[in-house]
């Protein structure tokens, strides 16, 4: 799954890297599900960057508690599930990122250690999300969910699953909106490369979503 994940790059630095504008954000070293974080995507014939709520609420949903149970989707059935296979087609995000937290369970089978897993070196990369509307008289929530897919050889030790990252040609289909056919999106949602991305530990901070500074990345001594 992904439960944490960090975003302490710079606004300047987004906007270089993806040739958006990005909103004024703040750097985030514990992200956690329910906050609002930074998504791209496709309005019309651009891509244009903003705020989703973390936690999926469908549009068709009775109460918005029910995203607590949504911050992450399986990419092995996206296309079978009713919260997800309408927006496969529809609605998907990217979400940017620059590290995520995975905990490890120990030898004991019930201490569980921290890591934070990076890519290259310590680049941002991007999740691949779905995204939808839920409206009332009062009020429209905008809400999305990180996919995810089996491990690779990194993350196997760690965890029996890891969130789906997309780079480059991949983003663009990702993002395409002409493009609806599941096999091709399914396609794309694989494990990324092992040998491109680090793990380290972490300190049990990270663990209240309260502590939110650089000492959650800092690696254990």
């Amino acid at each position: 799954m992904c439960g944490r994940f960090t975003l302490t790059a710079t606004k300047g630095t987004l906007q270089e890297q993806f040739s958006l504008p990005f909103p004024e954000f703040t750097p985030n070293y514990n992200v956690a599900p329910s906050q609002q974080i930074l998504a791209i995507v496709s309005g019309g014939n651009e891509k244009k960057a903003g705020f989703l709520h973390w936690g999926l609420v469908p549009s068709w949903a009775k109460d918005k508690k029910i995203g607590y149970k949504m911050i992450n989707a399986r990419s092995e059935t996206l296309d079978e599930k009713p919260a997800f296979k309408r927006l496969l087609s529809r609605r998907r995000c990217l979400i940017p990122a620059d590290g995520f937290y995975e905990w490890k369970r120990e030898d004991d089978g019930k201490t569980k250690q921290p890591f934070r897993i990076t890519i290259g070196n310590g680049q941002l990369f991007t999740f691949a999300g779905l995204w939808d509307k839920w409206r009332t008289e009062e009020e429209e929530y905008f809400s999305c969910t990180i996919i995810t897919t089996k491990p690779n050889q990194l993350m196997e030790s760690i965890h029996d699953r890891m969130p789906v990252i997309l780079e480059g040609d991949d983003q663009d289909i990702w993002l395409n909106k002409d493009i609806e056919d599941k096999h091709i999106l399914k396609n794309i949602l694989n494990p990324y490369d092992a040998n491109n991305m680090s793990a380290y530990p972490v300190s049990t901070l990270v663990n209240n979503p309260r502590n939110n500074n650089e000492a959650c990345i800092d690696p254990l001594s």
